[in-house]
């Protein structure tokens, strides 16, 4: 819905959509449906899939030969990488978005899944309104939530929300009417939505049985994050490394594509995954799925 409001001209004024690789599919998906151009920046995997704004600039370099980029996508914690950006790194990103005049996508879904030690989320409302002018009076941000993803909705119930900044009134008003074209609304989910965004507070009757719920599905999670850290040793023939991992979803990197044996045509991580399927009965997904820098392959596990 964003993107249909941001997308327009053609051909060298036809807008171009800055997203991460890897990503998530909807993305690239997206994009082709609604005619868009799709500008590939790359996430830095030697530096625990950091984003750096030197690659920002690079992509948009490129893409301002032959489109017109106004939209700079970022996924915080990442899918399929599974990082956390610092706050000096959303900043970067605000006071770049700033200069080119971009409009951010903030996809924040999986902001309840962060298990390493010392590392923690940070919203760019939050950052871009501590920042102050003139970046809190200027940059557009639409900022993404959702139930369907983290662990209260575990994927079963559908619901989530955008929340938009610094938004031309008009054009608010037209996203306000693409949202009502909309006539099914998830109730279950809106039901659930709503103690997301305000849950039990102490001294109200669920509080107790919510925070030992909630408490102890972060805890069975965590300690699946470390049983299957502690036992990767099992599985680690055909692996070059595994970048640490700050959230919920691995993504190692398999050898290079003229260490690992070629069969029946088969690119390097999806001969790995097969491979590793029918010995282990573990199941991965290449990283193809997701794009990968040329020359690398991965795969992706989740939790």
């Amino acid at each position: 819905t964003i993107l249909k409001l941001l997308v327009s001209g053609s051909e060298k004024t036809r807008t171009g959509v800055l997203i991460p690789i890897p990503q998530y599919p909807l993305y690239s998906a997206a994009i082709a449906e609604l005619g868009a151009v799709q500008l590939n920046y790359f996430l830095d995997e030697e530096n625990c899939w950091a984003l750096n704004v030197a690659e920002l600039r690079r992509a948009l370099a490129e893409g301002r030969q032959h489109c017109c980029p106004r939209v700079l996508c970022i996924i915080n914690p990442g899918n399929p990488t599974g990082q956390v950006q610092s706050r000096q790194c959303i900043e970067d990103v605000i006071k770049f978005a700033f200069e080119e005049r971009l409009f951010l996508m903030a996809d924040e879904v999986y902001q309840d899944n962060i298990y390493a030690e010392g590392s923690a989320f940070h919203s760019f409302k939050k950052v871009l309104f501590e920042m102050g002018p003139p970046y809190s009076e200027v940059v557009e941000l639409a900022s993404f939530h959702s139930v369907s993803k983290g662990f209260m909705g575990e994927c079963g119930f559908r619901s989530g929300y955008v929340e938009v900044v610094n938004m031309d009134p008009e054009v608010k008003q037209q996203l306000t009417k693409l949202v009502s074209v909309r006539l099914c609304p998830p109730v279950p989910g809106q039901i659930l939505l709503d103690t997301v965004v305000d849950p039990p507070k102490p001294g109200e009757p669920s509080y107790k049985l919510f925070m030992e719920v909630w408490d102890g599905m972060g805890m069975a999670i965590e300690i699946g994050m470390g049983m299957k850290m502690s036992g990767w040793v099992l599985v680690q023939v055909g692996l070059r490394r595994m970048s640490p991992c700050m959230g919920w979803s691995p993504l190692p990197a398999v050898l290079s594509a003229g260490a690992v044996p070629q069969a029946q045509g088969q690119a390097p991580d999806m001969f790995f995954c097969i491979q590793l399927l029918e010995e282990t009965g573990i199941c991965v997904v290449p990283g193809s799925g997701f794009g990968q820098r040329p020359g690398t392959f991965h795969f992706r596990w989740v939790l």
